[in-house]
């Protein structure tokens, strides 16, 4: 059974049809130096009910982000519902996020200045991650490897694994996460405008009147003068710019009719005129709020560093090249909406994120990122993987996902317009059945 799970379960609860039981791991913050500062993680582990004592093979699963913990699951849903037909699976949440070792502006300034605090942080990218696997899987298994499912975010971590600690890995699942080997965040960001573009227009081709809705939400937010602006339920500040970020939901099998019955609803009549609706504020401030998750905003642009270079911010730096995306409320101007990125002013206008600006700045000036991935090593991998490719992938290019398709040897790739990046959950069972089949090259 391996000693971790006899040792470190601190918990079991049961669900219908599933045995939980909570484990926590101490791990080296950085594990070039593994006698020195330690963090804390959580890992959840599931079983079917019944099968708790089986010597099942273990899968963990990596979650998109970065800056999310694992899905908390309410019975067999989804994906895991197939999982658990012949896996024991590990829900982990990643260092600094949901039950491990928290990192945000509650706790960050526990580490001292901005600068050890970025310093800190610099320990939360997917090697870090890959390592802390490692740790784990050597107190859970024994030594055996495992299955590694990741998705979006968790899929980078997985080819970051396959770089890395294959000898820890008995097959790789990735979902919408394969990355770029070569690709900068300048790079990846001019691919991803214009797929932004492309989304914001399919989804006024779907519901025609959006457009001129969005357009009146944005006129009205550009019209606000101090004392006068639209404030969300969080404190955050509601700009033009924030606005356009709605297009994040966009990726998504739901995204488009969720924004739509967002937009038809934004405006009540106040004593001091058209205001935004509580209700609208309420629904955009869930979809905008980083409140629960800061380092998807302070790391995000560090999961494409490899080079040594700073990021600088790339995503509000390559917008400059698009000014389509610039909010026109002349006749015929057009509004664009904006998806997965991150820019300094957020810093400024989410109250949780605020105290972390200076910490974020350092990251954005960060030099000296080493490389994540190892093309030659890929290029001999002997790990079965299989992957899924979303063919218009908001958050992921598929151009870049299939040239790395063909970098990593034996990696068996199913490219589809069935699904949006999150097929995974949507699917229920489906995808995951199908990338095992495929993994085990039975499709």
């Amino acid at each position: 059974m391996g000693e971790g799970r006899r040792a470190a379960a601190a918990g079991r609860v049961r669900q219908p049809g599933l045995v939980l039981t909570d484990h926590f791991f101490d791990v080296p913050l950085d594990h070039t130096a593994p006698d020195g500062e330690s963090i804390r993680l959580y890992a959840r582990e599931i079983v079917a009910a019944g099968r708790v004592r089986d010597d099942l093979p273990w899968l963990v699963y990596l979650q998109g982000g970065p800056g999310f913990p694992a899905g908390r699951p309410i019975g067999r849903e989804n994906w895991l519902d197939r999982a658990l037909e012949e896996y024991r699976v590990l829900l982990l949440d990643q260092r600094g996020t949901g039950r491990s070792t928290p990192a945000n502006r509650q706790t960050l300034p526990l580490r001292g200045t901005p600068a050890e605090q970025a310093a800190y942080l610099a320990h939360f990218r997917a090697d870090s991650i890959v390592r802390d696997c490692e740790h784990i899987r050597h107190r859970l298994t024994g030594g055996r490897p495992w299955t590694v499912l990741g998705q979006s975010f968790g899929g980078f971590c997985a080819v970051t694994y396959l770089s890395y600690a294959p000898e820890g890995l008995a097959e790789v699942i990735v979902t919408g996460g394969l990355p770029s080997l070569h690709a900068g965040a300048d790079t990846v960001y001019r691919a991803a405008y214009p797929r932004m573009e492309r989304k914001t227009l399919g989804h006024y081709a779907r519901y025609p009147g959006d457009e001129a809705a969005a357009l009146r939400i944005a006129e009205h937010l550009a019209d606000r003068k101090p004392g006068e602006e639209e404030v969300l339920p969080d404190g955050s500040l509601l700009t033009v710019e924030a606005f356009q970020q709605l297009g994040i939901v966009l990726g998504t099998g739901d995204g488009s009719h969720r924004l739509h019955y967002l937009l038809e609803d934004a405006f009540v009549d106040t004593v001091a005129g058209p205001r935004l609706s509580d209700a609208f504020t309420e629904q955009v401030a869930a979809v905008l709020s980083r409140a629960g998750s800061p380092l998807y905003t302070v790391l995000h642009e560090a999961i494409y560093a490899q080079d040594g270079r700073p990021t600088h911010w790339s995503a509000e730096r390559v917008r400059a090249e698009f000014p389509q995306f610039d909010c026109r409320f002349e006749p015929g101007g057009r509004f664009l909406f904006t998806g997965e990125t991150v820019h300094p002013w957020m810093l400024r206008t989410q109250p949780a994120l605020r105290p972390l600006r200076e910490t974020a700045e350092l990251l954005a000036a960060r030099e000296g990122w080493t490389p994540l991935y190892d093309p030659e090593r890929l290029a001999r991998n002997t790990v079965p993987v299989a992957a899924v490719v979303y063919h218009d992938d908001l958050y992921v290019d598929a151009g870049h996902s299939l040239e790395t398709a063909r970098a990593i040897a034996g990696l068996r790739t199913w490219v589809t317009d069935e699904y949006e990046h999150d097929g995974l959950r949507a699917s229920g069972r489906t995808v995951l059945d199908r990338l095992l089949r495929l993994v085990r090259d039975e499709a």
